[in-house]
């Protein structure tokens, strides 16, 4: 079908993804006839060149865990705020046909958080280092919070789980996980922080949405804490990369 508009998602056990259901919800309407949506589910980066080649009509596609940053070497070009970011969920491709690498994580977070913040919120915890959580330092940055990245071990730009006590959260009113611990099938996994530090001065985001809420939003709202799980940053993210492919 010569007016077929082909989209898709790459990325690694990605069944349960919400951009297929997402999308392809979008497309029954009779406006988008002709598009249809696709997981691309590969067990390794390098498997990402034979999409290409076997889907021909390809527009456009988003990215997700674990290749947010592994795809980079396979783009032609990047705008500046997914280079500034080390990372990328969306791909248009041009009409030369290149591919240009955007991020628009960032932006649905950014959106996503906003309406919560009060005058007293001033830094961040970010929980993991991976792609997602540059994305958010990025949105950080954007409205001027302060944040601290949290890994497993501490490094030279992050602090380890262990130094986090009753000052840490005296000092950061905004915790943001952006782990996979806690995702469905693991309901029950959730960061080791001490969840009886949180009072209703913080804000506790998941960028998890499924299950709808963690274990790390529950533990936390018990303590007053505000929640917010990460399906409107999804929303917000992907009519982001809708637009980014209509250009």
């Amino acid at each position: 079908m010569e007016d077929h508009k082909k989209f898709g998602l790459i990325g690694k056990n990605i069944s349960y993804s919400f951009s297929k259901k997402y999308f392809t919800e979008k497309f029954s309407s009779d406006l988008f006839d002709d598009f249809t949506y696709e997981n691309f589910d590969i067990e390794s980066i390098n498997d990402f060149p034979e999409i290409l080649k076997n889907n021909p009509d390809l527009k456009g596609l988003n990215v997700t865990i674990p290749y947010k940053e592994a795809i980079i070497p396979f783009l032609d070009t990047m705008s500046d705020k997914a280079f500034k970011i080390g990372a990328v969920n969306v791909i248009r491709f041009t009409k030369k046909g290149n591919l240009k690498g955007y991020n628009s994580d960032w932006y649905g977070f950014k959106q996503s958080l906003e309406p919560l913040l009060q005058p007293h919120h001033k830094r961040a915890l970010i929980l993991g280092t991976g792609g997602a959580s540059k994305a958010v330092a990025f949105a950080l940055d954007q409205l001027g919070i302060f944040y601290t990245f949290v890994s497993r071990e501490a490094t030279e730009n992050a602090i380890d789980y262990d130094r986090i006590n009753v000052t840490t959260f005296d000092n950061f009113q905004i915790i943001i996980n952006c782990t996979p611990l806690g995702t469905s099938p693991n309901v029950k996994e959730f960061p080791p922080i001490p969840y009886q530090f949180f009072t209703d001065k913080h804000i506790a985001f998941d960028l998890i949405y499924n299950p709808e809420e963690t274990q790390f939003l529950k533990k936390a709202k018990k303590k007053g804490a505000v929640t917010k799980n990460g399906y409107e940053m999804l929303v917000f993210q992907a009519e982001k990369a809708w637009k980014i492919w209509n250009k």
